[in-house]
């Protein structure tokens, strides 16, 4: 046994590091967290000073009786997670359930796996930070208390299984308010006016200063052109540099990855966390854009030797959030000599690269670009095209990055090379075009933008923008999808040999591709808490609880002053809230069926749903669950009526009726009493005679082939052919087949000794449940 047990996060992790320890270390992973709050009930003692409960979770049970022998052969434990404060909770979490003592405990961190970083950590150890646990511990007992008092509230008001959460809810409410402005934004369009010129033999284009609100207007102006003759009015050049943007955070990593690679922001983080794990990058979860000295040399170093000392401009960063922690650094690669590297995983190759051209660029030169801008007049009217080039003089950081723009970022429309012309040169008019344009709502956000915007109001922290999204998506909150659009016509109008012509076209508008948007049961949760819980809800609120955590990290503010001072009122309007009857559906009047009855959409126990009649009336109401490609504030009156047109008769089969419907598992075939699922490339308003019977003898061969055994004298008895192997099922019972016995040749014999022997066990039995569709 080694005289030193070095206990890390992950096991990819303590592998990378014992290469570098030798012989005199032990180095374990605890897997994470060892213990938390328990799973079911609070955890919580709110009498006592919100004591936590915590307890080792039963997959760590394990882990933690092996880390426990380890600790107590071992002369001195190195307690070597990760150093923000999650890392911090996990090794004070360790030191008390493995029993350690401060005598034989030491604490180091390191935001790098290198030999060096992790040499230099074994010299410099210091005690476990409890400011930074007890921030660890007000965000894990908040977010609790926020969730376990939330979520039962949100079971009777609504329906069950929803949740609430303290950064998850606001995230929702982010994406609500977004489709809302987006329902509400009422497109309004112009003409945009473009023309094409040449000059010296060559074509460039160049854009009216100008816009026109209607098609009379554009069609107008350009009859005024119509013998026009064109000449340049100015030239401009002026000289411009760009800059590289700053080493990658957590944040602008996720942005960037979805940008360039189309990563999602949790496949950014797991990737990321495998190249820090592997010592190819530094600590993944960092909200500083700071590089160490030796960073800044080992850059300078590369760029002077890869493309010449003018391409290298040491630059140092400063981050903006007060509260990003300068001592940590920016995502960077343990070496910059190491421009690729080798692994199986491609996209551990592509985020490599990404985040060594990043750094590599923050630490090269400005590109020097010269900009060009020709204004041409014309002797009819008053108004000028322009046209806009540039030219890059020198490339700079641009040699190895170019930065990409989200969607809603709008880039300059460039003409492309220009001509070299001066003042009063006449140029040729080729044609003028004016195109009918139309204005664009906001952007949905994807993943990326989202976190640019948590950033940016200060909701969240590195290490929780990738579970946030993970959540509100688990939870059935959001979606992430691509839509089709829709298809629009539009006018060009265009001037050519002094004849206006006109031609419509079509295109394709609104499609969308990975972004997010909220669902029915999201918007109606969403309403109703901030209806109820505004204050949990409100931006600025949700930032300022951020700070708090960071002020208790920085040792200046109790964590349970801080959770009393935000629980004692929020307890008092959960109070309030539940002793209120009326529930919360976002219910909406759609109209009247043909028989006056009023027509509701509304959330109901089992989602979205349309009800035909009042919930008071002593008839009873009719309901139909919304299908999946509609929602319920865009339901219409005739919708909702389409949507009773089931159950349907299709035809008859083996001189029986064919019904087909959706219950609560979705659509189905109703035949002879026995339900069959509809596969979901059919829909349950079109399927016809012919395909239901398709469908009816598939299910039933599927369960001829399952049959392995049949035993006519006792059909309660089966051998069937399981997912993870054959078994015997018996009044709805299953029963494991020993491995000595070949489930072909079981005789009822057999099957029933081994029946009996299995209850004798006492073991307790799995149930079988044929599927129903109703």
């Amino acid at each position: 046994m080694a005289k030193n047990l070095l206990i890390v996060e992950s096991p990819a992790k303590a592998k990378t590091i014992e290469k570098y320890l030798g012989k005199d270390f032990t180095v374990k992973s605890s897997i994470g967290h060892i213990r938390d709050l328990p799973e079911k009930g609070l955890g919580v003692d709110i009498k006592n000073n919100f004591e936590p409960k915590y307890e080792v979770s039963t997959d760590k049970k394990k882990v933690v009786a092996e880390l426990k022998k380890l600790a107590k052969a071992a002369e001195m434990v190195w307690l070597a997670t990760d150093e923000d404060r999650e890392g911090e909770a996990i090794a004070w979490h360790l030191f008390a359930e493995l029993g350690l003592t401060e005598k034989k405990t030491k604490r180091v961190v390191y935001h790098e796996i290198t030999k060096s970083a992790i040499e230099e950590a074994i010299k410099h150890p210091r005690e476990i930070n409890k400011d930074l646990v007890d921030a660890q511990q007000a965000r894990r007992i908040l977010d609790r208390l926020v969730g376990y008092e939330l979520s039962p509230i949100l079971w009777r008001k609504i329906k069950p299984s929803l949740s609430a959460g303290r950064v998850q809810s606001v995230a929702v409410r982010l994406i609500v308010e977004r489709e809302r402005e987006i329902n509400a934004f009422a497109s309004s369009f112009f003409f945009r006016v473009v023309g094409y010129f040449a000059a010296g033999g060559v074509s460039f284009k160049a854009e009216l200063d100008k816009k026109f609100k209607s098609e009379e207007e554009a069609n107008e102006f350009l009859t005024k052109l119509k013998t026009a003759e064109f000449s340049v009015k100015s030239q401009e050049k002026k000289p411009s540099k760009r800059t590289p943007s700053a080493p990658f955070t957590t944040s602008t990593l996720q942005q960037e990855a979805s940008r360039k690679l189309g990563f999602s922001v949790l496949q950014t983080m797991r990737v990321a966390q495998g190249l820090y794990e592997k010592g190819d990058i530094t600590y993944m979860r960092t909200d500083s854009v700071n590089l160490s000295e030796f960073a800044i040399n080992a850059a300078k170093e590369e760029i002077d030797k890869s493309f010449g000392n003018k391409y290298s401009q040491t630059r140092h960063y400063k981050t903006k959030s007060a509260s990003a922690q300068e001592a940590h650094e920016a995502i960077r690669p343990t070496s910059f000599a190491n421009r690729e590297i080798k692994s199986e995983e491609s996209n551990e190759v592509r985020l490599y690269e990404l985040i060594w051209k990043r750094a590599i660029a923050s630490q090269m030169a400005d590109a020097e670009i010269e900009k060009t801008v020709i204004t041409i007049s014309n002797n009819a009217t008053a108004e000028n095209f322009v046209a806009t080039g540039e030219v890059i003089k020198f490339d700079g950081f641009l040699k190895v990055y170019i930065e990409e723009k989200d969607e809603d970022e709008e880039e300059n429309d460039e003409s492309g090379q220009l001509p070299m012309l001066k003042q009063n040169d006449k140029v040729d008019l080729s044609h003028i075009d004016a195109v009918q344009r139309f204005t664009q709502p906001p952007s949905r956000y994807t993943e990326a933008s989202l976190v640019k915007k948590m950033e940016a109001l200060g909701i969240g922290r590195p290490s929780t923008y990738a579970p946030t999204i993970s959540t509100v998506q688990k939870r059935g909150y959001v979606l992430k999808e691509g839509r089709e659009g829709t298809e629009r016509k539009y006018t060009v109008l265009t001037l050519k040999g002094g004849e206006i012509s006109s031609v419509t076209k079509t295109e394709i508008t609104g499609a969308e591709k990975s972004k997010l948007f909220p669902t029915d049961v999201g918007m109606v949760v969403n309403d109703f808490l901030l209806s109820h819980f505004g204050e949990i809800l409100d931006y600025h609120f949700t930032a300022h609880v951020e700070e708090e955590f960071d002020i208790i990290a920085d040792g200046k503010l109790s964590w349970t002053k801080m959770l009393s001072t935000f629980y004692k009122p929020f307890h008092l309007t959960v109070e309030k809230t539940t002793a209120e009857k009326e529930r919360a559906s976002g219910e909406r009047l759609l109209g009247q069926d043909p028989n006056g009855k009023n027509v509701f959409v509304k959330i109901g126990r089992y989602g979205p749903m349309v009800q035909i009649g009042d919930t008071e009336s002593e008839e009873k109401p009719r309901f139909a669950k919304l299908r999946a490609d509609q929602r319920m504030d865009t339901m219409t009156l005739p919708d909702a009526m389409d949507l009773f047109r089931l159950p349907r008769k299709v035809g008859l089969f083996e001189e029986k009726e064919i019904d087909v419907s959706i219950g609560r598992f979705g659509p189905y075939v109703r035949h002879d009493g026995k339900f069959y699922s509809l596969p979901k490339e059919d829909d349950p308003y079109t399927v016809n005679e012919a395909r239901a019977i398709e469908v009816i003898k598939d299910k039933r061969q599927k369960e001829i082939e399952k049959n392995i055994q049949v035993f006519n004298h006792e059909p309660e008895i089966r051998v069937l052919k399981g997912r993870y192997g054959p078994y015997i099922t018996m009044e709805k019972e299953i029963y494991k087949i020993p491995k000595d016995k070949d489930p072909v040749k079981l005789t009822l014999e057999e099957c029933l000794a081994i029946i009996e022997a299995d209850k004798a066990s006492g073991k307790k039995k799995r149930r079988f449940f044929p599927k129903k569709k109703s």
